[in-house]
């Protein structure tokens, strides 16, 4: 059995590589010719002994490229690059591959002992630190040297296809260290000085330029897309992540963007591109943030963000060898899926989300565990948060047409159905406790968490309460209370809460009551009650010790306390029946 999975394992490796020689063919004789001709006619403005120069300086030939202004996916295999030159600037010391070492004999016995380790020591780019030679070290550490992006593209699908996701189209989004596009302005301030009066660098160097991480996301977008055999989205909620962090530079690469946040000299205009940047060290790694596009946008700026730096020392010219490339982390992720509805809660032992107190829960259930707890599993997501309107305590019931709230799946590898939903929603509503209802449980996109939020601000919520006075209920009581509309009341944090909440006061409104008499009993009644969200029916009922007033106790003048509370109705227009 062992063995079968081998040889599905490399049978599946097999495809992929067949599959993606046939979209590289593909590509080749669908836009071989348009690219041929990109290409012919960057070559052809750009100096031949230029190239040479940034070949010596350690520059890849797909940097080179990207930067004289060519665009497309013409990056996707480096050694193409090079045949194209090669019949204008000859044989050229080719730094975008490999260097090695221990094989001619001249080495002395030190040099030896270390070729037999590494017989071929990778050359990695001074600007794009092997992003563009799709060199790079995995998590493991190992140095990964792919020679395409087509076979880059076969590792990215594999791992994709071994999370289990279900998509119809993704993105693609690259994040690369901020070093990246100080080296790239370094180097551009030096072709400046060097051959600014050339009419080729006038011409092309200093038209629009691509950016590493676009550079890398147009050549593999097209073999993903093949071997994936979906279409790439900018707004797809699937996303495929390459990071790319940079070791812990030494020398006088270490402070670099340090320096160049201090230089006084800054080019105007451009003082925040690298700063905006915030770069953090892990495990020796410095990582970017998700996204670099502002750096990226600085780089590709014409000639004026080049003209005030020349002399400046903020710049060191030539760049530090580079001996390793960048360390690479895949990742595919689903962004949040929401799935509404409204909830109702028929325990008064039941608390909205898991409530634990020095290692004890408090209630034998909660709202969220219940509903995402189920919602969860069909889903086949990494793990869930409850959202709702409002909250009511452990001991409050939840009636009427119930409360709305979300539960966001984080990284679902499931989209659930229409009729899977409704699935759910019976097998919650068929728990044997009985504890928790929900209804009109549906797929709601970020409309549905931002309607909500908004009628969080701006509801009503409708109260039950059973209240004792010290006295017996007369006529005029129940006028007194009735007749109140619109009432305002101020209401300080309540002690109960005082431990966890700012010491704030608050004005809210009472729109409506009213007094419903209990049978065979003159000092207990039901209150309805209808009043603005955020409003502390417990102490509007007692007072608050004075802290709420007017209360109940202070418009009857008497001693008034609140035995049990339900909240009847949440007023929203969200998650209601359709």
């Amino acid at each position: 059995m062992h063995h079968e999975t081998e040889d599905a394992h490399a049978s599946n490796g097999h495809e992929a590589v067949a599959k993606v020689s046939s979209a590289a063919e593909d590509r080749r004789t669908i836009s071989g010719e348009d690219d041929m001709r990109v290409l012919n006619d960057a070559v052809s403005k750009v100096s031949p002994h230029a190239v040479k120069d940034l070949l010596s300086l350690g520059i890849c030939i797909g940097c080179i490229f990207r930067l004289s202004g060519v665009h497309g996916h013409i990056f996707s295999c480096p050694s193409l690059l090079l045949s194209i030159l090669h019949p204008v600037i000859g044989e050229p010391t080719d730094s975008s591959t490999h260097r090695c070492t221990g094989i001619g004999g001249n080495e002395d016995s030190g040099a030896a002992h270390s070729s037999q380790e590494s017989e071929c020591e990778p050359v990695i780019c001074s600007i794009c630190l092997g992003v563009l030679q799709f060199s790079y070290f995995d998590d493991e550490k190992m140095l990964v040297k792919k020679d395409s992006a087509d076979e880059l593209a076969v590792s990215i699908a594999n791992l994709v296809k071994k999370e289990g996701h279900e998509f119809d189209n993704f993105s693609l989004e690259v994040s690369i260290p901020p070093v990246i596009a100080e080296n790239e302005h370094v180097v551009l301030l030096y072709m400046k000085k060097k051959y600014g009066s050339e009419l080729w660098f006038q011409e092309k160097f200093l038209s629009e330029r691509i950016s590493a991480k676009d550079a890398l996301k147009s050549s593999l977008c097209n073999p993903l897309e093949k071997l994936l055999d979906v279409k790439s989205s900018g707004s797809s909620t699937f996303r495929i992540r390459l990071t790319y962090a940079q070791p812990r530079a030494s020398g006088k690469n270490q402070n670099i963007t340090k320096r160049s946040q201090g230089c006084k000299r800054m080019r105007t205009g451009t003082e925040n591109i690298f700063s905006t940047v915030h770069g953090s060290v892990v495990d020796g790694i410095e990582c970017s943030d998700i996204s670099t596009s502002e750096a990226d946008a600085g780089i590709r700026k014409p000639s004026d963000g080049l003209q005030d730096n020349e002399n400046s020392d903020c710049f060191k010219f030539p760049l530090e060898k580079v001996n390793q490339p960048c360390h690479l982390a895949f990742l595919c992720y689903r962004t949040h899926i929401y799935i509404g509805g409204r909830y109702l809660k028929y325990s008064r032992n039941v608390s909205q989300t898991r409530w634990i107190i020095d290692d004890e829960r408090m209630g034998e259930a909660s709202v969220e565990e219940i509903i995402g707890g189920n919602i969860l599993p069909m889903c086949l997501g990494d793990n869930y948060k409850f959202h709702a309107a409002g909250r009511e305590d452990i001991n409050v019931r939840m009636l009427g047409s119930g409360r709305p709230f979300l539960v966001e799946i984080q990284n679902s590898r499931h989209v659930p159905s229409e009729a899977l939903i409704k699935e759910i929603e019976v097998k919650i509503n068929n728990l044997e406790n009985k504890l928790v209802r929900v209804k009109n449980l549906k797929l709601v996109d970020s409309h549905g968490w931002s309607l909500m939020q908004e009628g969080e601000e701006e509801k009503q919520k409708q109260y039950a309460a059973l209240v004792w006075i010290d006295r017996p209920l007369k006529d005029e009581d129940m006028q007194a209370i009735s007749s109140l509309k619109d009432k305002k009341i101020l209401q300080r944090t309540p002690i109960r809460v005082l431990h966890r909440r700012s010491p704030l006061e608050r004005e809210k409104i009472i729109h409506w009551m009213k007094i419903e008499k209990i049978a065979g009993s003159s000092q207990y009644f039901l209150l309805h009650l209808c009043t603005q969200a955020g409003t502390y029916i417990k102490e509007f009922v007692h007072g608050d010790l004075g802290r709420t007033h007017p209360s109940v106790g202070s418009i009857l003048g008497c001693r008034a306390e609140i035995l049990q509370l339900d909240v009847t109705e949440v007023k929203m227009d969200c998650f209601l029946d359709e």
